[in-house]
C-alpha cells in the first residue's frame, strides 16, 4: 500500500489538549498567545521528526474561556512565525471554507508555503458553530450539504489558483530583462455556484507543487469530501475495527473518483499519556485530573469528559453505555458521536470505563513507553492508520515525553524514520507532486 512509513502530526491547541494543562505551575497562563512558547513546541516536534504542526481554529470566542484557554492566534500568521525557527517540520493552519474567500485564502497559504520553503498545508473545515456565523454577519449556519458543496467548489478553485503559474513562468533573466512569461501564467476564470474569481494569483506555484490538503470530516458528506479532495485525513477514530472500516471506505470512494487510494494518509488523533512505567503514567494522568475543579457529582464529571448533555447518565456510571446515548453529544460534529456509539457497542464499557479510553472526543492511551508504542504499532500494522495526530494533554510535559520515550522505541522497532526524507511537507509525507493541469493542457497535441 504505497508509502508505509509511520507519520505524526501534532495538534497544537493552547497549552495542551487537557482542560487543566494551563494550570501546570511551570506554564505561564499567557502561553496560549506567546509565540516563543509555540516555537518551543515546534522545535520539540521537529526533534521528534514529526511531519507537521496542525493548528485548529474556530473564529469565535471560546465558550469555556472562564476556565481554560484555547487556540486564539490566527493560525496562518502563527505558522509563519514558527517557520523561521525550524527547517523541516511542516505547518497546517485550519481555515474555514465558510468564512473565507478563495483568492485571499489561496494567496495566504501559498505565501506561507513559500516562506517555509514548501512546508505548508491547509486543514479544510466547513465550521458548523453558530457563534462563528454571527461573527461574519450570517444569521444561521449553512446546512451540512450546502457547506460541503461550497467547500468542494472552494478547494477546486484554490487548487486552480495554486496551479496558475506553470513551471518556467518565472524567468528571472537579468541580462535580457525578462522577468516572467505571461503566456505561462493562467487565470482561473471561474464562475460557479458560490464564487466568481478571475485570477490569476500573483504568487508563483509552490516549491512542493501545491500545499497539502488536510480534512477531518466524518459525516457522510465529510467522507465523500475526504475521498475526493483530502491527502491527509484527521479525525476521531476510537476503535481499531472502526478505524479499519473508515480507511477502507474512504479509499474505496477515492478509487471510484479516479484517485490513487494509497496517496491518502490517515492520521487520527491520539491523546498519549506516557512515562517509563505504567504506574508513572497513571500518576501523571491523575495529576492532570486532580487540577480540574470538582464537579457536583461523578456522573457530571463523566458527562463532561464524554461530551454528553448534563443529566443524561442519570447518575448511573457503572452500567454499559447504550450506543444511542451519544446522539445527545454536545460535540457539534457528526464524526465523534458516530465513532463513540460504535466504540460503546463494541466494548460494552460503562461511563467510568469509557472515560479511561476517551479524552476530548479522541482516543486516550495511558501507559508505559512500550504500551503506547504497542498501541501505535498495532493500529499501523492493521492498516487502520498511517500514523497519528498526537494531541498532548500538556505540551510542556507530554509532547516532550512522547518524543523522548516513544519515538526512540518506534525507531528501535524499525518502524519509524531516523531522519527526514525530504525538505517539503509533501516529500516527508511520501506524497507525489501534483501535475499542473495548465502545463498538461499546453503540452497536449492538438
Amino acid at each position: 500500500m504505497g508509502d508505509r512509513g509511520l507519520h505524526f502530526l501534532v495538534n497544537v491547541t493552547g497549552a495542551g489538549y487537557h482542560r487543566a494543562a494551563w494550570l501546570d505551575p511551570g506554564v505561564a497562563s499567557s502561553s496560549f498567545i506567546d509565540v516563543g512558547y509555540y516555537q518551543g513546541v515546534a522545535e520539540t516536534a521537529e526533534r521528534g521528526l514529526f511531519d507537521a504542526l496542525l493548528l485548529p481554529d474556530i473564529p469565535q470566542q471560546n465558550a469555556a474561556i472562564a476556565t481554560a484557554p484555547t487556540q486564539s492566534l490566527e493560525p496562518t500568521l502563527l505558522c509563519a512565525a514558527l517557520a523561521v525557527t525550524t527547517e523541516r517540520v511542516g505547518f497546517i493552519p485550519t481555515l474555514s471554507t465558510s468564512y473565507n474567500r478563495p483568492y485571499n485564502l489561496a494567496r495566504r497559504v501559498l505565501s506561507l508555503d513559500h516562506a517555509s520553503n514548501g512546508r505548508a498545508g491547509w486543514n479544510v473545515v466547513t465550521t458548523a458553530v453558530p457563534g462563528a456565523a454571527a461573527n461574519f454577519g450570517q444569521e444561521r449556519v449553512l446546512p451540512r450539504e450546502d457547506r460541503y458543496r461550497r467547500a468542494a467548489e472552494f478547494v477546486d478553485l484554490t487548487n486552480l489558483l495554486w496551479d496558475g503559474w506553470e513551471d518556467g513562468a518565472l524567468v528571472g533573466d537579468q541580462e535580457s530583462g525578462e522577468f516572467a512569461d505571461p503566456a505561462k501564467i493562467h487565470p482561473a476564470a471561474h464562475h460557479g455556484e458560490f464564487f466568481d474569481v478571475e485570477g490569476p494569483l500573483n504568487v508563483p506555484r509552490s516549491p512542493q507543487g501545491r500545499p497539502v490538503i488536510v480534512q477531518a470530516g466524518a459525516s457522510d458528506p465529510g467522507i465523500r469530501f475526504a475521498a475526493t479532495h483530502a491527502e491527509v485525513v484527521y479525525g476521531a477514530q476510537l476503535s481499531l475495527p472502526g478505524a479499519v472500516e473508515f480507511a477502507r471506505q474512504v479509499r474505496a470512494l477515492a478509487a471510484a473518483h479516479g484517485r490513487d487510494p494509497d496517496q491518502i494518509r490517515f492520521l487520527p488523533a491520539l491523546v498519549p499519556v506516557v512515562a517509563p512505567t505504567e504506574r508513572e503514567a497513571e500518576e501523571r494522568w491523575e495529576d492532570l485530573q486532580s487540577r480540574l475543579p470538582p464537579g457536583p457529582t461523578e456522573a457530571a464529571r463523566l458527562e463532561a469528559a464524554l461530551s454528553l448533555v448534563p443529566g443524561i447518565l442519570g447518575g448511573n456510571v457503572d452500567s454499559p453505555l447504550a450506543p444511542e446515548i451519544f446522539e445527545h453529544s454536545q460535540v457539534p460534529h457528526e464524526g465523534f458521536p458516530r465513532a463513540a456509539a460504535r466504540f460503546a457497542a463494541e466494548t460494552g464499557y460503562s461511563a467510568r470505563e469509557f472515560a479511561r479510553h476517551i479524552s476530548g472526543g479522541h482516543r486516550l492511551v495511558i501507559g508505559s513507553t512500550q504500551q503506547v508504542a504497542d498501541h501505535i504499532e498495532e493500529w499501523w500494522r492493521a492498516g487502520a492508520v498511517d500514523g497519528f495526530t498526537i494531541a498532548p494533554p500538556a505540551f510542556a510535559h507530554d509532547l516532550r515525553s512522547f518524543v523522548d520515550l516513544v519515538v526512540p522505541e518506534l525507531q528501535r522497532r524499525g518502524i519509524y524514520r531516523d531522519r527526514y526524507p525530504g525538505r517539503t511537507l509533501r516529500a516527508n509525507l511520501g506524497l507525489p507532486v501534483p501535475a499542473n493541469p495548465f502545463t498538461a493542457l499546453v503540452n497536449t497535441p492538438q
